[in-house]
């Protein structure tokens, strides 16, 4: 197992000026990036990293400075794999020679860092790539480019950084692996971290939700107490139903009933028979109640899994032309489940919670909570509410997304008809 560094060190090293060695999620790229703040930039750096990297240097930005500097997509409608957001290239338009060598490239990113630059201080096209970050750093988008200006601004520098990916250095024209980057990391005395303990450090160090109001919300399950929050990066609006004493006979808000679920108009409001959400939250809502403690967390903005309501109906487009739940996502270029658990999470340690029991058929859901400083001691099932609709749906869920359907087997065989 691969040891890393901890994210101080790097935090550290990054205000000093020295590079870091960042790697992802081996489901994602599986690649580790050399990261500096870009109004760190030198020569030698510049060459450091020309000399282990593929030498497409790229800088990513916040998008305020993206905008004050005029740094457009650099296609009208991106497609690349991992939504790198990738704009027009640049030099610097002054103090520098053709702009490709190390100085010329130190110069234009330590200009793209400053403040006091606009959009003509610079020449278009260049031979620096600025990146635009997703607004929220990491906690939205677990990619190299929200690393890089996370780092650079939890060393109190200007939300600018230089990443490129390290090559190997034993299988030549691949790129290192984790292995073979903890030890380019121990040669060149750098710290080496993963996006994954970036973002457990974030959301352990900061507060990503605010509470906005509560009210009484008398319904037919019972009385419970709506407790609304707002996520601070995108000001969507979540609320969490909450029954009786979160913090139970002992004080300590321990193994309190909960059911984090997902925003569905079309099942929640309508009625619709192509999911079972309705009847899920309708459950819930029994469950939570009869238990006499408890939450019910709605969160929005996880519409079609995360994909948004025109997305969800152009899937059940291709649904109806028989593509199953998953495919139909992955046919628009979207990803099977786009949900992020991490303001939900924020909310529950907010309510109170310590450990709970989690109201969910889908094991993923478990995953997406854990390591948030909640203790998930049990995985409540949910009642089954199949129908002739909803089967294929049904279907996928347990065949393709591993969730556990408990009478889903006796429903198909003719037993629940």
């Amino acid at each position: 197992m691969t040891r890393f560094d901890n994210i101080e060190r790097a935090v550290a090293d990054i205000a000093a000026g020295k590079p870091v060695v960042v790697v992802d999620d081996e489901d994602r790229e599986n690649e580790g990036d050399l990261i500096f703040a870009a109004e760190k930039a030198t020569p030698e750096l510049v060459a450091f990293m020309v000399r282990y990297t593929s030498g497409y240097l790229c800088v990513p930005l916040d998008g305020a400075d993206c905008d004050r500097l005029g740094l457009p997509p650099m296609y009208a409608t991106n497609q690349d794999k991992h939504g790198t957001a990738y704009t027009v290239t640049v030099d610097a338009r002054e103090g520098i020679g053709t702009g490709i060598s190390a100085s010329d490239r130190a110069a234009t990113m330590r200009l793209l860092a400053d403040p006091s630059t606009g959009a003509q201080d610079f020449t278009r096209p260049g031979h620096v790539v600025p990146l635009r970050a997703k607004e929220g750093g990491v906690l939205r988008r677990p990619g190299h480019t929200e690393a890089a200006v996370d780092l650079a601004r939890m060393a109190d520098l200007r939300p600018a950084g230089v990443i490129c990916e390290i090559v190997s250095q034993k299988d030549e024209g691949s790129m290192a692996q984790t292995d073979e980057l903890r030890v380019f990391a121990d040669d060149h005395d750098l710290a080496l971290i993963s996006i994954a303990d970036l973002i457990a450090w974030r959301r352990k160090h900061e507060k990503h939700v605010e509470r906005i109001a509560q009210a009484r919300i008398p319904t037919r399950h019972g009385e419970f107490t709506a407790v609304g929050y707002r996520s601070i990066y995108d000001d969507v609006e979540h609320v969490a139903l909450v029954r009786g004493d979160i913090a139970g006979p002992d004080g300590d808000g321990s193994d309190v009933l909960v059911r984090v679920h997902s925003e569905c108009l079309t099942g929640d409001v309508f009625g619709s028979l192509r999911c079972d959400c309705g009847p899920q939250l309708d459950a819930a809502l029994d469950m939570v109640a009869q238990e006499g403690r408890g939450v019910v967390l709605y969160m929005r903005g996880h519409e079609g899994r995360g994909i948004g309501l025109m997305h969800k109906l152009q899937a059940y487009q291709l649904q109806d032309s028989g593509s199953d739940t998953v495919d139909a996502n992955l046919e628009l270029g979207l990803p099977a489940d786009a949900r992020d658990y991490g303001i939900g999470a924020q909310i529950l340690v907010d309510l109170g919670i310590v450990s709970m029991r989690l109201l969910t058929n889908n094991p993923a859901k478990r995953v997406g909570l854990d390591g948030y400083g909640l203790q998930i001691t049990d995985r409540v099932s949910m009642p089954l509410r199949a129908n002739a609709e909803n089967l294929t749906y049904l279907r996928t869920k347990r065949d393709r997304m591993g969730h556990d359907l408990i009478g889903l087997d006796d429903y198909e065989a003719g037993e629940l008809r």
